[in-house]
């Protein structure tokens, strides 16, 4: 008997404790034990193995609103990092059995396996009204008692997110290289805060050598690389806790390198051009925000994962001098007008970093915002060739 059977066989109550004192009762789903993070709501309808895999979920409970989940079980291909990174799991009805010719195992193994504590049989959807009415706050989740006043004193106890630096939590130990598919056409230096495995396979499948290095990476790492273009991941926490990483960016601005960031990156710039982030109310997460690139009016249906969001200090329309050129919006969330997206221009009006909050490599899809990747590799180009005329003369 597998893992997942044993687990469904000897399934046993459980208890999800929010912050706040509100307690939703079900049975347990993965591994038993306990558990705290923050609640926060996922609404994809796919890709929940991309999902558990992504490192910006660190210390985060997921409740996905898909009310049938692990219907096509995981697999060897899929995952976007070497193990599962939310902090617990939250669903309604399991599926009782995996149906995918490319599955290599049920996602209750999985959970089991790497020791995920998860409930089932909650009203996700009334657990997720609450949190859209009230707020992402701290959780507990527990299989090995019943005691809700026990583990709310747990919950409280916990740590905030606010203020969390977690970056050196999931980053690489050691630097890496992902080599480019084909010809090799440009290097990029990719900081990695959290790096999803598809972002740099987007850059290589682009003729792109991508040098993966840790969250406390120096200019002289970057450097050394021979780098053409700098690139910052999504993460987990508080940009505001995170500071190496920005005063890396700003050297990197200086220079005049060429910069693109996705999701945390785009905070990481943010705060690099001196503006301020704030946390929001529940968060961005799932396959299918709406963003309007201003500059060209195309509405996009794009991956998010996102807790936190640059405060701009003026009108969406207006443009912002900062040491290291003019910054203005690129992209905006048509769901409640967050910032979407940043791009800094020298004196000349040039293009010199840009950024976006949301995925575009998203391997379980949409696909709508890939073009970015191209844009990217055009900035670098651009840059190369102009380097290279100034030396001609």
């Amino acid at each position: 008997m597998n893992a997942a059977a044993t687990t469904r066989a000897t399934r046993t109550p459980a208890i999800l404790v929010l912050e706040d004192g509100r307690v939703f009762r079900g049975e347990s789903y993965g591994a038993l034990g306990q558990t705290v993070g923050e609640a926060v709501f996922s609404t994809g309808m796919t890709g929940y193995q991309e999902t558990l895999t992504d490192p910006s979920y660190r210390r985060q409970v997921v409740v996905m609103t898909a009310p049938h989940i692990g219907n096509t079980g995981v697999n060897t291909e899929d995952a976007e990092s070497d193990r599962i990174w939310v902090a617990g799991y939250v669903v309604r009805e399991p599926a009782r059995v995996s149906s995918s010719w490319r599955a290599t195992a049920t996602l209750e193994d999985d959970l089991v396996e790497q020791g995920i504590v998860g409930i089932s049989g909650v009203d996700t959807r009334a657990l997720t009204r609450h949190l859209r009415e009230r707020g992402a706050m701290r959780v507990g989740i527990s299989s090995v008692s019943e005691d809700a006043d026990a583990l709310l004193a747990v919950v409280r106890e916990s740590p905030s997110m606010a203020g969390a630096d977690l970056a050196g939590e999931v980053t690489t130990s050691e630097p890496y290289v992902v080599p480019a598919v084909g010809e090799k056409r440009l290097t990029v230096a990719a900081v990695d805060l959290g790096i999803k495995a598809m972002t740099p396979h987007r850059m290589a499948e682009r003729g792109i050598e991508v040098h993966v290095l840790p969250a406390d990476a120096t200019l002289e790492q970057v450097r050394a690389t021979g780098a053409d273009g700098v690139f910052f991941s999504n993460g987990p926490g508080d940009p505001a806790a995170t500071t190496d990483a920005v005063s890396l960016l700003q050297d990197v601005l200086r220079e005049r390198t060429p910069f693109f960031g996705i999701c945390f990156g785009n905070q990481m710039l943010g705060r690099a051009l001196g503006l301020e982030t704030f946390k929001l109310t529940y968060g961005h997460r799932g396959i299918n925000q709406p963003v309007m690139d201003r500059t060209t009016g195309r509405v996009e249906i794009t991956a998010h994962n996102h807790g936190f969001a640059v405060a701009w200090p003026t009108d969406l329309g207006d443009t912002v001098a900062t040491p290291f050129g003019d910054a203005a919006v690129s992209h905006v969330c048509l769901n409640d007008d967050v910032v979407e997206g940043l791009e800094v221009r020298d004196d000349d009006g040039d293009l010199v970093a840009f950024s976006v909050q949301y995925h575009p490599e998203a391997a379980a899809g949409p696909h709508d915002a890939e073009h970015l990747f191209d844009r990217f590799t055009e900035l670098m180009t651009a840059r190369r060739t102009r380097s290279t005329e100034g030396t001609v003369r």
